[in-house]
């Protein structure tokens, strides 16, 4: 694997405390995601469940995971089924991991072919009462009339045991992950780690008449020397007014003298994810308007990132923070004091220039799980990012960093990244003398 071993101690807690929500006599049956195709012999690239990858640590496809602690045999406890080498499989694929492997990353003892997974849970069926089955349950989820491989295993289980209770993973996935063990964090910090190469690689390159994607080419190589899976999301490279256009990542123009970039971008680590923002001058130095739009943004990011911390509410954070931009906004001369008097509470006046939430949890997945009616808590990563978006003026700034919440407020877990406005034209002065 690309990335260094994480300790197999994670994924036994992680199932310990899975297993200590489940209800009395059930089990818990987790698929790995598909090899999806593309075109001809072609496929995309494999991303794992993430609740697989959570309780197992098991990255290969065509896995299954069932935990039933409650089994008469201890052995039982919590299986992996995974699939079986063979002499074709070798020559065209290569090696899958070995039953001693999957034991060595997940530290499950009981690994089984996948093919013998129908004739075992015929026997966990006849003595447990309720199955909890994955689903992909996440706020902003992405559905498809295909059926996944999850679909297809909630089919086959109702097929096969009708008269079963069935409970969601995702009910006890969405309150587990949220909360970050010393070992995720690391993750994370290293995923922030590589996003900071990759950034150091763009105010090396970036010049008058660079074209958006080779910028980003700068952060691809970064994460593939390094060792990291993937970018965490397609990278958002948008200069002038392209970054007005919040998940634009065509990435094909060209940066032009006297524009800003707004470079959105993150890095997936052992499949933990970093999420950070930067804007920088094309040609090295920020005009007076772009500087006075960047310091408001930057001031809303370092005053609205105070907020995150134990016992505030969502809605309550992100209420403040769009008080602090919009005081921004007047100052910048974008909306008047009589705007905001007269507004329509339901669409107000700073929704013309800012019209997104500033804070979202962040892991397995860039948006990580986890309920937004829920209370912030010690050990939550959450991203900060305000910005502002003027596009009769081709500018477009937002600032994004990742925090872990602790007892004190939090850390900012990106402070390594330049962020100051003389500290970003310095770098790029020093690096292009």
């Amino acid at each position: 694997m690309r990335y260094d071993t994480i300790p197999v101690s994670l994924f036994v807690e992680n199932r310990k405390r899975f297993a200590d929500k489940m209800q009395a006599n059930s089990l818990a049956i987790l698929t790995s995601n598909d090899v999806m195709p593309n075109n001809a012999d072609d496929v995309m690239g494999f991303a794992q469940n993430n609740d697989l990858f959570y309780l197992s640590g098991i990255e290969q496809d065509e896995t299954i995971l069932v935990l039933y602690p409650e089994a008469f045999k201890e052995e039982n406890r919590a299986i992996l089924f995974v699939k079986e080498v063979n002499e074709q499989t070798l020559i065209w694929e290569g090696d899958f991991l070995t039953k001693e492997q999957v034991t060595a990353i997940s530290g499950i003892k009981n690994v089984k072919w996948i093919h013998e997974f129908e004739k075992t849970m015929q026997l966990f069926a006849f003595e447990s009462d309720v199955f909890y089955l994955g689903h992909n349950e996440h706020i902003k989820r992405v559905t498809s009339e295909i059926k996944t491989r999850q679909d297809r295993m909630i089919d086959w289980c109702k097929e096969k045991y009708p008269l079963h209770k069935y409970d969601r993973v995702a009910k006890i996935t969405r309150d587990l992950r949220p909360i970050k063990s010393s070992e995720e964090i690391d993750l994370i910090k290293k995923a922030v780690e590589i996003s900071i190469k990759g950034f150091e690689g763009v105010l090396k390159t970036i010049r008058p008449n660079i074209k958006e994607y080779e910028l980003e080419a700068e952060l691809a190589h970064a994460y593939i020397k390094n060792g990291a899976t993937r970018h965490a999301f397609k990278p958002i490279v948008a200069s002038g007014k392209n970054a007005c256009a919040l998940h634009y990542n065509t990435n094909d123009s060209v940066c032009k003298d006297n524009e800003m970039v707004l470079i959105d971008f993150g890095v997936c680590y052992a499949n933990y994810n970093s999420d950070t923002t930067r804007c920088v001058p094309v040609n090295g130095v920020f005009s007076p308007r772009q500087k006075a739009v960047y310091q408001s943004v930057l001031y809303c990011l370092k005053e609205g990132s105070k907020l995150l911390k134990p016992g505030v509410l969502s809605k309550d954070y992100e209420l403040q923070m769009a008080k602090l931009i919009e005081a921004e906004l007047v100052k910048l001369g974008l909306i008047t004091k009589e705007e905001i008097a007269n507004q329509n509470p339901e669409n107000p006046a700073y929704k013309k220039y800012f019209m997104h939430g500033t804070a979202h949890h962040l892991g397995l997945d860039v948006h990580d799980v986890g309920l937004y009616s829920r209370p912030f808590e010690k050990g939550m990563v959450l991203t900060c990012e305000p910005g502002i978006y003027i596009r009769e003026e081709g500018i477009g700034c937002r600032l994004e960093n990742d925090y872990l919440l602790t007892d004190d407020g939090n850390i900012n877990l990106s402070e390594a990244l330049p962020i100051e406005i003389e500290e970003i034209e310095s770098l790029i002065k020093n690096i292009n003398q």
